[in-house]
């Protein structure tokens, strides 16, 4: 303030010139934070917040019009958790001045438009959900908001359109219910009856092909994992039952009653909703994620049943308060606890079980995993005395049902678990488990139980996880991760290419140029020479592993002195790896050396991609070889595999865009020389060299996009025809020999070919015709094609 004052002191009448101009951005600031800041804990009431923030909004409506709809409508769609606040809000300034009333209502339905056309269908949903509560405002007239869920319902007598756009309109009027379904039928019930009937034939003609592919849990025992639209459609049939009546919604509306029912009200207009294009992204399917009920929760308040709508709205408002705040874990944590009305339930185990439905969401959670991570350490920093034992009840119940659990959460919940108690000392009751040790290795159990361990010790160090794990679990503590170098031993001296071996890492040791190496290389035995075939004089496997072997055996200190040596070698390492079994070669070795030591092998196949020393498809054959088939249910090698498949999404990308990106260059380009059209010749050639370069330019981007989109339908088939062989092995070998073929191997293999198509759906829809032509044939297993079908139905 004191600079202020000072500058106006010696600037005269300048600097009262530049506040007036200031002081419209102050007011807008100020309203704006004074109108996102209303609903939060103050010393005044709601009520009385509210009614002075009407006040202050209305005194400034003749100046400040558009910015205060503009925030009004921007708080609609971003903050759905204080969303009865400012429909009360709202209901006041039309009380006071109707003509803005007519106006937000206008503003809305152009948003409304804008986003379903933008594909923002989450802000989409919030935006229907507040005009709904403006019906109990006395803002909207009921038989317009009827009128507009009907034409929301007729979509689903649309032709030729995918299912999931039907899912998101009837969804859009199911989630609204809860809010407005006693006013609309009050006023209007057959409209209302009748629009729910509509709704139900739709739902019983739904396919629901997609669901097995998107269940967490396989069994419906304890509880079932119900489709979306089922599940809701159970809450609103219970709601109607009961009349309506909801118990769990803030409606500080109610105390605003008198005022509020002498506004006029103002229609609807007419909605029609925005046609089907070709690039419309409707929301995905879920699946219901249940955990708990109300046996789990044995003290305080008692959990709403799975079909009562308070269920619904609690969760719903959980995601809400997660969705504006997942960024701020501190924030976010903070908010989900002082959730209001949260005496009335067990907070603490819907917090849970909203976090975990989100973390296991498929296809993919609505956020990062290491969030949900952060966010539960969060949480039970604040609630010490309570949340902690909440989380371990939920993590023993998650355990005891590994057995019918989607392979894909398993991999979430290991990767949560591990990380989650790295940040509390690795501390858990380990002696709970025991009863993975008698079962077979296979299981999902032990198997859990030796990941998490395994991904512990990428957290820490080996010996740190002897020593915290009991000596009765021994048989799953990961192995020591040495190197293992075939060369280091005198005892290995008859080995082929010994002397060799000694000779390059002294070489390398002392600095040798690649020439050199190569040179010292020549000596090693071929022993393919003897085979008939031409290729045996090209590729030399013993020289891969007497080069890779001493290499990585002198550098295996850390991942810097590996990443430093595959870096340093380069050419060598290309020139033995110029033909697809020489890459196949080098993943061996690597695999060889440090099979003790996932981790080294994820990071080091990483670096070989990058570095152009093995493609993609190479990793792929490797992962889905004969010499790789014991670690074939291994969580590293999915990670290798997912993370293979992501480097070649994202080449084609940024070649895609590079090629873009010339296309919109060459065309700013022509648009310009059309308008200077009337300067001098030398400047039109000079134009038009460039023009030249940059369709040269483009046609060889042109053929680098085909290039890398063959390379990566390619990848895709070698992937998809591996588990279509060994799939279609199983189950041949299972039927011959008359022995049940859902066996572990066979739910983890299954299930991981879901994930392939769920995690990678975006790219797959390209490819869509030639896997249909090529591999998933009519002839094909009805096990293995039905995880195609399921897919196929994820699209409609």
């Amino acid at each position: 303030m004191s600079r202020r004052r000072h500058s106006d002191g010696d600037d005269g009448g300048q600097s009262h010139k530049r506040r007036r101009t200031s002081e419209p951005v102050e007011i807008e600031d100020r309203l704006e934070s004074l109108i996102c800041r209303v609903g939060e804990k103050s010393t005044s009431s709601l009520e009385s917040n509210l009614e002075g923030l009407a006040g202050v909004l209305e005194a400034d409506l003749p100046n400040y019009k558009n910015k205060i709809l503009r925030i009004l409508c921007a708080v609609a769609r971003l903050l759905p958790e204080k969303l009865t606040v400012y429909t009360t809000l709202v209901g006041l300034l039309n009380a006071r001045n109707y003509n803005f009333g007519g106006e937000f209502v206008e503003a809305m339905i152009r948003q409304l438009k804008e986003t379903l056309k933008a594909n923002l269908y989450t802000e989409a949903l919030y935006l229907v959900r507040f005009l709904c509560d403006l019906v109990n405002c006395h803002v909207i007239a009921a038989p317009s908001m009827v009128a507009m869920f009907e034409n929301f319902v007729s979509v689903t007598q649309e032709e030729d359109v995918p299912q999931v756009r039907s899912d998101w309109f009837v969804y859009a009027v199911l989630s609204s219910l809860p809010w407005v379904g006693k006013e609309l039928d009050e006023k209007k019930d057959v409209e209302m009856d009748r629009l729910l009937n509509q709704i139900d034939g739709y739902l019983k003609r739904r396919l629901k092909t997609h669901v097995p592919m998107l269940q967490v849990w396989t069994a419906e025992k304890p509880h079932p994992q119900e489709e979306y639209l089922d599940c809701l459609y159970a809450q609103i049939q219970k709601l109607k039952k009961d009349r309506w009546q909801e118990r769990h919604i803030l409606r500080p509306y109610i105390a605003f009653d008198s005022v509020l029912c002498e506004a006029l009200q103002h229609n609807l207009p007419p909605f029609t909703p925005p046609a089907h294009m070709p690039d419309c992204q409707y929301p995905v399917p879920r699946v219901i994620f249940r955990m708990f009920d109300y046996t789990d929760a044995p003290e305080g308040p008692v959990m709403p049943g799975s079909h009562s709508v308070e269920r619904f709205v609690i969760e719903d408002n959980l995601h809400n308060i997660i969705k504006s705040h997942w960024k701020e874990r501190k924030t976010c944590a903070a908010q989900l606890l002082s959730y209001p009305g949260k005496n009335k339930i067990p907070l603490n185990y819907h917090i849970v079980e909203v976090i975990f439905g989100e973390l296991f969401q498929l296809p993919c959670p609505p956020h990062i995993d290491v969030m949900y991570t952060t966010l539960l350490i969060e949480l039970c920093k604040l609630q010490p005395g309570s949340l902690p034992q909440v989380l371990a009840q939920a993590t023993e119940m998650m355990y005891v049902r590994l057995d019918s659990m989607n392979t894909i959460c398993i991999d979430r919940l290991l990767n949560w678990f591990s990380h989650h108690l790295s940040n509390f000392q690795f501390r858990w009751s380990w002696d709970d488990w025991v009863d993975c040790l008698a079962l077979d290795a296979d299981k999902p159990k032990p198997k859990f139980v030796k990941e998490v361990l395994e991904k512990c010790m990428r957290l820490s160090y080996h010996q740190r996880i002897v020593d915290i794990v009991p000596p009765t679990f021994s048989g799953l503590i990961p192995a020591d991760p040495i190197f293992f170098y075939k060369y280091q031993d005198e005892a290995n001296s008859a080995l082929p290419g010994y002397a060799v071996a000694i000779a390059v890492g002294n070489a390398i040791k002392n600095r040798a140029s690649n020439e050199e190496i190569l040179t010292v290389l020549k000596d090693v035995p071929n022993p393919n020479q003897e085979d008939d075939d031409d290729e045996g004089e090209g590729f030399n496997p013993l020289k891969i592993e007497v080069f890779l072997q001493t290499l990585l055996h002198l550098a295996a200190k850390s991942f810097s002195h590996s990443f430093s040596a595959l870096a340093k070698f380069h050419e060598i390492l290309k020139a033995l790896t110029d033909c697809d079994e020489g890459k196949l070669h080098i993943l061996r070795v690597v695999y060889e050396v440090w099979k003790n030591h996932p981790q080294m092998v994820s990071v080091l196949v990483d670096k070989l991609i990058r570095t152009q020393i093995v493609d993609c498809a190479a990793v792929a054959n490797w992962l889905f070889s004969p010499s790789m088939a014991h670690e074939f249910t291994r969580f590293y090698v999915w990670e290798i595999l997912h993370s293979t498949i992501r480097k070649m999404n994202k080449h084609v990308q940024k070649i895609q865009k590079e090629l873009e990106e010339a296309k919109d260059k060459l065309e700013r380009q022509q648009h310009k020389k059309q308008k200077d059209s009337g300067d001098e010749e030398d400047m039109e050639k000079n134009s038009e060299d460039e023009d030249g370069q940059l369709e040269e330019q483009i046609e060889r981007l042109q053929e680098k996009v085909e290039s890398a989109q063959s390379e990566q339908k390619n990848l895709f088939l070698v992937i998809f025809q591996r588990f279509i062989m060994m799939l279609t092995e199983h189950l041949v070998r299972c039927e011959t020999g008359s022995v049940d073929f859902s066996t572990p191997w066979y739910k983890n293999c299954i299930e991981r070919l879901q994930q392939i198509f769920l995690m990678h759906h975006v790219t797959i829809q390209q490819y869509m015709g030639t896997l249909e032509n090529l591999l998933f044939t009519a002839e094909l297993d009805h096990h293995i094609l039905a995880v195609y079908q399921q897919f196929c139905a994820l699209q409609l």
